[in-house]
Protein backbone atom coordinates (compact mmCIF):
# COMPACT_ATOMS: atom_id res chain seq x y z
CA UNK A 1 0.00 0.00 0.00
CA UNK A 2 1.40 3.35 -1.05
CA UNK A 3 1.84 6.14 1.49
CA UNK A 4 0.23 9.39 0.38
CA UNK A 5 0.95 12.71 2.04
CA UNK A 6 -1.68 14.75 0.18
CA UNK A 7 -5.19 14.19 -1.13
CA UNK A 8 -3.97 15.28 -4.57
CA UNK A 9 -1.44 12.43 -4.61
CA UNK A 10 -4.09 9.97 -3.50
CA UNK A 11 -6.59 10.98 -6.18
CA UNK A 12 -3.90 11.07 -8.89
CA UNK A 13 -3.15 7.38 -8.27
CA UNK A 14 -6.53 6.24 -9.71
CA UNK A 15 -7.74 5.60 -13.26
CA UNK A 16 -9.23 8.66 -14.98
CA UNK A 17 -12.93 7.88 -14.33
CA UNK A 18 -12.36 7.18 -10.64
CA UNK A 19 -10.19 10.31 -10.38
CA UNK A 20 -13.06 12.43 -11.68
CA UNK A 21 -15.49 10.98 -9.13
CA UNK A 22 -13.07 11.39 -6.22
CA UNK A 23 -12.20 14.96 -7.21
CA UNK A 24 -15.85 15.89 -7.55
CA UNK A 25 -16.63 14.33 -4.16
CA UNK A 26 -13.77 16.28 -2.62
CA UNK A 27 -15.01 19.53 -4.14
CA UNK A 28 -18.57 18.85 -2.99
CA UNK A 29 -17.41 18.06 0.55
CA UNK A 30 -15.33 21.24 0.55
CA UNK A 31 -18.43 23.25 -0.40
CA UNK A 32 -20.51 21.51 2.28
CA UNK A 33 -17.96 22.14 5.03
CA UNK A 34 -15.60 24.93 3.88
CA UNK A 35 -14.20 25.31 7.40
CA UNK A 36 -13.00 21.68 7.54
CA UNK A 37 -9.32 20.90 7.20
CA UNK A 38 -8.31 18.41 4.50
CA UNK A 39 -5.67 15.80 5.24
CA UNK A 40 -4.68 12.18 4.81
CA UNK A 41 -5.65 10.07 7.82
CA UNK A 42 -5.71 6.27 7.98
CA UNK A 43 -4.05 6.49 4.50
CA UNK A 44 -7.18 7.99 2.89
CA UNK A 45 -8.58 11.50 2.26
CA UNK A 46 -10.14 12.98 5.36
CA UNK A 47 -12.02 16.12 6.25
CA UNK A 48 -11.51 17.23 9.85
CA UNK A 49 -13.59 19.60 11.95
CA UNK A 50 -13.18 19.27 15.69
CA UNK A 51 -11.64 15.86 15.01
CA UNK A 52 -11.99 13.61 11.97
CA UNK A 53 -15.30 14.38 10.31
CA UNK A 54 -15.53 12.09 7.28
CA UNK A 55 -13.16 9.97 5.18
CA UNK A 56 -13.53 8.81 1.59
CA UNK A 57 -11.67 6.37 -0.62
CA UNK A 58 -11.66 4.93 -4.10
CA UNK A 59 -11.80 1.24 -4.97
CA UNK A 60 -12.15 -0.76 -8.15
CA UNK A 61 -15.94 -1.08 -7.97
CA UNK A 62 -17.06 1.53 -5.44
CA UNK A 63 -16.37 4.75 -3.59
CA UNK A 64 -16.16 4.28 0.15
CA UNK A 65 -17.48 6.92 2.52
CA UNK A 66 -16.56 6.62 6.19
CA UNK A 67 -18.78 8.77 8.41
CA UNK A 68 -18.48 6.59 11.50
CA UNK A 69 -20.84 4.04 12.99
CA UNK A 70 -23.28 6.50 14.61
CA UNK A 71 -24.17 8.13 11.26
CA UNK A 72 -24.78 4.74 9.67
CA UNK A 73 -26.93 3.65 12.60
CA UNK A 74 -29.02 6.85 12.68
CA UNK A 75 -29.41 7.12 8.88
CA UNK A 76 -29.97 3.40 8.27
CA UNK A 77 -33.31 3.93 6.50
CA UNK A 78 -31.72 6.42 4.08
CA UNK A 79 -28.91 3.97 3.36
CA UNK A 80 -31.09 1.06 2.27
CA UNK A 81 -29.93 -0.07 -1.13
CA UNK A 82 -26.25 0.63 -0.37
CA UNK A 83 -23.71 -1.74 1.09
CA UNK A 84 -22.79 -0.70 4.59
CA UNK A 85 -20.74 -2.03 7.46
CA UNK A 86 -20.16 -0.64 10.93
CA UNK A 87 -18.53 2.61 9.73
CA UNK A 88 -18.58 2.39 5.94
CA UNK A 89 -20.93 3.08 3.06
CA UNK A 90 -20.16 1.79 -0.44
CA UNK A 91 -21.42 3.69 -3.46
CA UNK A 92 -21.15 1.74 -6.74
CA UNK A 93 -18.66 3.39 -9.07
CA UNK A 94 -20.87 3.03 -12.13
CA UNK A 95 -23.69 5.12 -10.63
CA UNK A 96 -23.72 8.85 -9.85
CA UNK A 97 -23.00 9.63 -6.22
CA UNK A 98 -26.19 10.45 -4.25
CA UNK A 99 -25.11 13.96 -3.27
CA UNK A 100 -28.31 14.82 -1.37
CA UNK A 101 -27.74 11.73 0.79
CA UNK A 102 -24.05 12.51 1.21
CA UNK A 103 -24.96 16.05 2.31
CA UNK A 104 -27.37 14.61 4.89
CA UNK A 105 -24.59 12.34 6.19
CA UNK A 106 -22.08 15.19 6.32
CA UNK A 107 -24.56 17.46 8.11
CA UNK A 108 -25.09 14.72 10.71
CA UNK A 109 -21.31 14.36 11.16
CA UNK A 110 -20.82 18.13 11.51
CA UNK A 111 -23.54 18.34 14.17
CA UNK A 112 -22.03 15.35 15.98
CA UNK A 113 -18.49 16.73 15.88
CA UNK A 114 -19.45 20.25 16.93
CA UNK A 115 -21.42 18.83 19.85
CA UNK A 116 -18.13 17.44 21.23
CA UNK A 117 -16.99 21.01 21.95
CA UNK A 118 -20.09 21.88 23.92
CA UNK A 119 -19.61 19.00 26.36
CA UNK A 120 -16.32 20.43 27.67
Amino acid sequence: MEKYTTIDQYIASFPQETKKILQQLREDLQQMVPEAKQKISYAIPTFALNGNLIHFAGYKNHIGLYPGSKAIEILADDLKGYRTSKGTIQFPIEKPLPMALIKKIVDFCVTQNLAKTKKK
